[in-house]
């Protein structure tokens, strides 16, 4: 296999000096790559490109050693492409004991980095108290064999399509009843997290995935805190840019659950629009294009910024009389630009909550408060900023342990 591997360099060696790619055989150990299996995207050999062959080659050897450090034999797995997440690679996998696809997450090295050890750590606490239709469940956390000095971690989801981010950009269709489904989705999740007390804080198109029936599930919970955080997180970085709050853009302290109704305001304009609304290149020129599209404030609706450098700078802006969201979208839904508008409100205080967008009436065919599951125990369960990694790895295996009770039972832990 390794001499396969180093022929298509070659190729690649050829391509680099001449710009041109030869004719590329398919190394029969390559051939079943190429065909659906079920899990992985179907790619013909006419259409083969080198640099992925090598792509899935290598990430093919990556899955082949992908439970070397952990207990047990209960997943089946097959290669898959990356779906989604700031990092790890990610395994399609079958549940021997009940047939159930799943998705496995390998973060490679998890604590090498210690903000990125505590992003997976929140994930785990949280994602073990949350059981509702629009968030994505987390199925198992695998054991590894040695407690103290494992280094890599082993997530296992249910198995969606794709995300947001994709169907975006794609060329597939998307009618009002599509942009509608998927809105009502993301306020139902949302609701069920801010009835938990979380706020998400990271809600982007790349953070919902879907499966072919358009169910929506909100993932990564890696930044997600709960309300009674004390001040030391709220400096923190927060939200990707494009779908950030003014609130958070101005450095305000005190900011909460509206700061997600935001970057779901942000989310449906892409959805209607087919791109980002506001693709700022930095922090000051993404309030600009906020103010280009809001129009100028007037001075009681800038009253919750409480910095004065802040306040000062959306003073200086220059005047700008904002442009309808009608005249953006005007193929969209009368309703669906309304609540839009309600949504994207520069003043947090004035902008509508996930009830009442639930309640508004473009969700009225779709949305029964009766079927409506909340937490009537909300959480608090943030983590010390300061753990080291020892800790660190200590809390991870204490979660993995409620996903394994049978390591407990028998005196392994």
């Amino acid at each position: 296999m390794y001499k396969v591997i180093q022929k298509y360099l070659q190729w690649i060696s050829v391509y680099i000096l001449s710009g041109r790619l030869p004719p590329i055989p398919i190394h029969p150990l390559l051939r079943p790559l190429y065909f659906t299996d079920g899990f992985t995207v179907a790619h013909e050999p006419s259409d083969v490109n080198v640099f992925q062959v090598f792509d899935e080659i290598t990430l093919r050897f990556k899955v082949k050693d992908f439970l070397v450090c952990c207990k047990g034999e209960k997943w089946q797995h097959k290669l898959s492409h990356q779906m989604g997440g700031a990092y790890g690679i990610v395994c399609s996998s079958v549940n021997r004991e009940t047939n159930e696809k799943v998705a496995i997450k390998k973060i490679h090295n998890a604590f090498d980095n210690r903000i990125d050890a505590l992003r997976t750590l929140r994930e785990l606490k949280l994602l073990r108290h949350l059981r509702h239709e629009n968030v994505i469940a987390l199925k198992d956390v695998m054991v590894p064999i040695h407690r103290r000095s494992f280094k890599d971690v082993y997530l296992v989801y249910e198995l969606m399509d794709t995300d947001l981010h994709q169907i975006i950009k794609s060329s597939q269709a998307l009618t009002n009843d599509h942009c509608q489904y998927f809105l009502f989705q993301l306020l139902r999740g949302l609701k069920y997290l801010h009835s938990a007390n979380i706020l998400h804080r990271d809600l982007k198109p790349g953070n919902l995935l879907i499966n072919a029936n358009c169910d929506l599930k909100i993932c990564d919970f890696g930044l997600a805190r709960t309300r009674t955080t004390k001040d030391q997180f709220m400096t923190e970085y927060v939200v990707t840019r494009w779908y950030r709050a003014p609130e958070l853009l101005l450095c305000c302290d005190n900011y909460g659950t509206s700061i997600d109704i935001w970057s779901v305001g942000c989310i449906f304009a892409e959805l209607l629009g087919r791109k980002p609304l506001f693709p700022g290149t930095e922090c000051l020129n993404q309030l600009r294009l906020i103010i280009n599209i809001l129009g100028s404030q007037r001075e009681d609706d800038i009253e919750f910024i409480d910095n004065p450098k802040a306040r000062k700078f959306i003073k200086s802006l220059p005047f700008s009389q904002g442009t309808s969201f009608n005249r953006l979208y005007p193929h969209a839904h009368p309703l669906a630009v309304d609540l839009l508008q309600k949504m994207l409100v520069f003043d947090p205080s004035k902008r509508i909550s996930v009830i009442e967008a639930l309640h508004h009436p473009y969700m009225s065919s779709l949305y029964d408060p009766r079927c409506d599951p909340v937490v009537t125990c909300p959480l608090d369960m943030d983590i010390d900023e300061d753990l080291g990694e020892e800790m660190i790895r200590e809390m991870m295996w204490k979660e993995m342990l409620h996903y394994h009770p049978e390591v407990v039972a028998n005196g392994n832990a």
